[in-house]
Formats: C-alpha cells, sequence, structure tokens
C-alpha cells in the first residue's frame, strides 16, 4: 500500500436509492451495488479497493441503511460487521457522518477521515489519491474541512458548484473556499465557467475527527448533542441500540448545508481526476465504451439497425431486436422495462414514483 497512514480512515457512504437509474437501480438492489460500468464489479467495490491505497482496509467504514447490510458484507466479504455502520432511518449526510466521525474519534483521537460516495467514477486514480494525500496532510496539521474540487469541462447545470479566493494558500494548491453555489441556471453556469475562480462540488471531504467535531459544536449543536451522548456506547457492545434509539431524532439534513456552507475554515483542492458522479442515464453513457454508433452497449444477444447514441442494457440471458432509435435509454431489469428519451431523463424520478403508486412498491 502506498502512503498509508495509522490515522487515517476513510468512510464510504452507501445509503442511497440511486432513483435516477431507475430501473436499474431498485430500492431493494440500489445504484451502488451494480456492476453498472460492465467490468465485473460494483461501484461500490471499485471504490472500496481505491481507498485500500490510501489506508488500513481495516480503517475503511461503509454508511449504509440496514435494508442493504447483507449486499454490503456479500459484497466487501474482507470486512468485518462492525465496519458496516447502519443508518436505521434516512436523515441525509450530517447524521451519518456525525455517527462515524464520533465513533472515530472515540478509538483514535488523531484521527485523518476521507469521506467519499460509493457511486462515483474516477478514471485517473493515481492523480486522485495523489490529491486525497495532499488534503490529508494539511488536514493532520490544521483545524480544516478541506474538499476535493472538480476542475469543470462544461456549463453543467446538475452539479453545485465551490466558489475558490484565486490566492494560493501553499505549494499544494490548496485555496479558501469562499462559497457554495447551488446548481445553476445555464447561464450562470457559463459565467462560472469563463470566470476560472470556480469548481465542481464532488462530495469528497477531508478533515480531522477533532476538527468535523468542533464543526458539529459550532454549526449544528443539535447533531452533535445527540451524537456526543454515545461517546459512552461506541465500539460496545450497547452501540447499535443507542444508534437504534438516538438517530432517528437527529435532523435531516446534508453535510452541506449542516456544517459546509456556515463554516469559516473550508478550503479546496482542484482537482482533474476523471470525475464522473454518475448521476443520470446521460452522464453513464458519456463515460462508457461506446459502439460506431455511440452506443453503449452492456448486453450480449443484441441486433440493431439503425440505433444510435442510445445506452443499452438487457438482462444476459435476454435477445432484443432494436430499430430506429436514436438518443434513447433502453432499460430491461427483468421486472420493468424503460424506454425513454435521454433529453427527457430528469423526469425518470417521477416517472419511477407514478410506477410505484399506480402500481405498487415492487416496482421502486
Amino acid at each position: 500500500m502506498t502512503g498509508t497512514h495509522t490515522n487515517t480512515y476513510v468512510l464510504i457512504m452507501a445509503g442511497g436509492v440511486g432513483s435516477r437509474f431507475w430501473p436499474k437501480s431498485r430500492n431493494q438492489f440500489p445504484k451502488q451495488f451494480i456492476d453498472i460500468l460492465g467490468l465485473g464489479k460494483s461501484l461500490l467495490q471499485l471504490t472500496y479497493e481505491r481507498f485500500t491505497h490510501i489506508c488500513d482496509p481495516q480503517h475503511i467504514y461503509i454508511l449504509s441503511n440496514e435494508n442493504y447490510k447483507d449486499l454490503v458484507l456479500s459484497q466487501l466479504p474482507a470486512l468485518n460487521e462492525g465496519q458496516v455502520l447502519l443508518e436505521p432511518s434516512r436523515n441525509n449526510t450530517a447524521p451519518c457522518i456525525a455517527y462515524a466521525s464520533y465513533k472515530i474519534l472515540a478509538i483514535n483521537p488523531e484521527a485523518n477521515i476521507v469521506v467519499a460516495p460509493s457511486d462515483h467514477l474516477i478514471l485517473k486514480e493515481e492523480e486522485f489519491l495523489s490529491k486525497v494525500q495532499q488534503a490529508l496532510s494539511f488536514s493532520a496539521n490544521h483545524d480544516a474541512l478541506l474538499t476535493l474540487g472538480i476542475q469543470p469541462t462544461r456549463p453543467d447545470t446538475g452539479y453545485g458548484y465551490i466558489q475558490f479566493e484565486e490566492t494560493l494558500l501553499n505549494e499544494d494548491g490548496i485555496r479558501k473556499v469562499l462559497a457554495f453555489k447551488e446548481k445553476p441556471s445555464l447561464e450562470k453556469a457559463k459565467e462560472y465557467l469563463s470566470g476560472g475562480e470556480y469548481l465542481w462540488n464532488a462530495g469528497i471531504f477531508i478533515w480531522s475527527a477533532k476538527s468535523i467535531k468542533k464543526a458539529f459544536e459550532n454549526h449544528a449543536a443539535e447533531i452533535d448533542s445527540i451524537f456526543e451522548q454515545g461517546n459512552k456506547f461506541y465500539n460496545t457492545s450497547k452501540e447499535v441500540d443507542f444508534i437504534a434509539e438516538n438517530y432517528p431524532k437527529s435532523p435531516n439534513i446534508s453535510i452541506d448545508y449542516a456544517i459546509l456552507e456556515k463554516a469559516d475554515n473550508v478550503y479546496t483542492i482542484p482537482a482533474d481526476i476523471g470525475w464522473s458522479d454518475l448521476g443520470t442515464w446521460a452522464s453513464l453513457h458519456s463515460v462508457a465504451n461506446k459502439d460506431e454508433y455511440e452506443n453503449a452497449v452492456n448486453c450480449t444477444h443484441l441486433h440493431l439497425e439503425n440505433t444510435s447514441k442510445c445506452i443499452i442494457q438487457i438482462p444476459a440471458d435476454k435477445a432484443a431486436v432494436i430499430k430506429g432509435m436514436e438518443n434513447y435509454i433502453i432499460v430491461d431489469d427483468g421486472k420493468v422495462l424503460l424506454i425513454y428519451p435521454k433529453s427527457d431523463e430528469q423526469e425518470i424520478k417521477q416517472v419511477a414514483a407514478k410506477m410505484v403508486s399506480n402500481y405498487g412498491n415492487e416496482y421502486l
């Protein structure tokens, strides 16, 4: 392992439903557990393997939902059950990060923590690992909350943006964050891109356990008071009962709103790491291997005619014939068949909800 440090810990967030990838991503088998890239490994497995180069595998924790415990352990058999932290209710990212961080702080007061989503694509892994190491070096010696900022390549309206101070803080390229910006209009996104002092917010964070505890105390006192009470139970047989009783009492709020948009010690490292959040079918199409007609196909028994720029996923034991389609999402998960224009993919989440209301939860 390169750059292993005894104080480094990683939290991989794997509790989401991935509803924009419906019907492939469903409640009982969401996006992070799917081999959506056709590489023989799920996004969660790829993320876990990436972080084994950063720290001892025993220091990697998976933050997920109680429904996914067996999925996590079956896909990552090297984990022990104590490394899978299960939320009893979906309360967004701030409570689960607080829970895991306070638990780790109780183990190691000098802990340095990386927080990352389980379902993103990173093509330039060496560059990513290098940037994370730079951030860890900084957070180990400063009371700082760091986020990796992605160099934008287009005026994307689907991402939040980070505005940074142009003055370099040090030779590692660390810059002070001035503001977090919500998903912008196209005009505003073009303005951000041309300005040069904006980055995409990838949701990858680095900080010491002490710094994030202090941030919760200062900016999210309600969350702090709940998880502070657990200090006498963390890493004991009583931890699960404490979380089951108290976790659902925590506010439903993201780490961005709870901490990062309020704190004045937030920094960023601009990173060109070949990143995609794989948030939609179109974003998967853009990074997937494609045939000569720009179709991204993840199936074997397929005959195409006059079909281009489509993303097609069909079960391995099913044959399909498709003709005359352009710029479509065609996904058959065995239970649900979706044929939908890529240009309208933002509607898929609502379509899935409508199917459930009409025909039942088995289609979610």
